[in-house]
């Protein structure tokens, strides 16, 4: 049984991320929130493109305050957006606005608070400010031909805007990788099935919650419907969903029962199986193989258990980081993102596997809170509705008292 650390690792050394070249599209930049940067991007522009007014106030040569205890005033106001002006003459200043370009021999904008007119053509500075106070230089933010964003960088408004400020109209991303999902067990009916549920029969929830979590990190997700415990047919559903997808995640059929065909099945096909089960709760039962088979790079298969939570917990801890490789992104995605909160509750855990409690967590008074769930069964997934967080018990750790700190998956 793998340790979580070590199924993790395990996990991730067997991704090959796509290919920059292969594996990349060029898209709209309205489009591109969420996508994956296959390439480098610099900027033909500086930011600012021009020195210009932090403020709105008065331009002018800060060593003219020596000679001139009053400056004129130019007969010409700059405002955002106006050509060059001209330069000003020893002794004047000049009337600018917020974005307005700095005229030649200014160096310094005083803020319009902090004058007094002395009469319609002169000025008196009542705080004096530093040299190169409220004015922005070209170049101050951004040297043109720097690198802007690298490879691997995840889309998001602020780099959209900052894309958009540098005059890219398309970029270059990754594709989106494809997830292949399927369903086993002779107990469960699809969704839409107009049959009323018999007896020993469940709707397919798995089907529809990994689906949503896999579009939740970018990737397109293929639901390939339910399969039967029959060793012929969940062989074909396998097959077809490794031709389909770039990677393929099952639920159910994973643990030590007599229909438990999956990884039998995979060894059968050529698969090689890496991981059969995790020292975590809930989600021991793991299967991860790959299928390789004159392929340029191998596709990756999640067997996860059929119980609800089981499954999400699975896609949560190891999944999610192996679509975030495979699809280009930086290491920073690759992984979960733990803090730690004051537990509102004792939290309890058996302390022989990695221990996954979900609740709330919430910023409150300075701090952030995790107030756990009344039932943890793995089969319970009202349970798991509206939690945001999981607390983590590690291996040998059985109690956690309320009010003492504990390690968080933030969700």
């Amino acid at each position: 049984m793998f340790s979580v650390k070590l199924a993790e690792e395990t996990i991730l050394n067997l991704v090959q991320p796509f290919d920059p070249i292969y594996d990349r599209e060029s898209i709209n930049l309205v489009d591109a929130v969420g996508r994956i940067l296959s390439i480098d991007l610099v900027s033909k522009l500086d930011f600012p493109h021009f020195t210009n007014s932090a403020m709105d106030g008065y331009a002018f040569h800060y060593a003219d305050l020596e000679q001139f205890p009053a400056l004129e005033i130019a007969s010409v106001d700059i405002p955002a957006g106006a050509s060059s002006p001209i330069p000003l003459a020893i002794g004047q200043c000049a009337r600018i606005l917020t974005g307005g370009i700095l005229p030649d021999r200014a160096d310094t904008v005083v803020m319009q608070e902090d004058i007094t007119k002395i009469d319609r053509d002169h000025l008196k500075l009542e705080v004096v400010p530093a040299i190169g106070e409220n004015v922005r230089p070209k170049g101050a933010f951004y040297r043109a031909g720097s690198l802007l964003l690298p490879a691997g960088t995840k889309i998001d408004p602020t780099s959209i805007g900052a894309l958009a400020a540098a005059h890219y109209q398309q970029i270059e991303v990754y594709r989106r990788p494809r997830v292949a999902i399927l369903s086993t067990g002779n107990e469960l009916v699809d969704l839409y099935s107009q049959a009323e549920l018999k007896l020993g029969q469940i709707i397919d929830s798995n089907q529809y919650s990994i689906a949503s979590l896999v579009r939740q990190t970018g990737a397109i997700a293929i639901p390939m419907g339910i399969v039967p415990d029959r060793k012929s047919e969940l062989a074909q559903a396998i097959k077809d969903s490794i031709d389909t997808a770039d990677i393929v995640i099952s639920s159910g059929g994973v643990s030590v029962g007599d229909y438990d065909y999956v990884e039998t099945l995979l060894a059968e096909m050529g698969a090689e199986i890496h991981i059969r089960s995790v020292a975590i709760k809930p989600g021991k039962p793991l299967t991860v193989a790959t299928w390789q088979q004159d392929l340029p790079a191998p596709k990756l298969y999640f067997g996860v258990p059929g119980n609800p939570v089981s499954a999400m917990v699975s896609f949560w801890r190891f999944i999610a980081g192996s679509i975030a490789k495979l699809s280009g992104a930086n290491q920073s995605h690759w992984y979960p993102k733990f803090i730690t909160a004051t537990t509102t509750q004792d939290l309890h855990a058996q302390g022989k596997r990695e221990t996954y409690l979900w609740g709330y967590l919430r910023w409150q008074s300075g701090q952030y809170t995790f107030q756990p769930v009344d039932n943890y069964s793995s089969g319970n997934l009202i349970s798991l509705v509206g939690t945001n967080a999981l607390a983590v018990l590690r291996v040998n750790q059985t109690y956690v008292p309320a009010g003492e700190s504990v390690l968080i998956l933030h969700l």
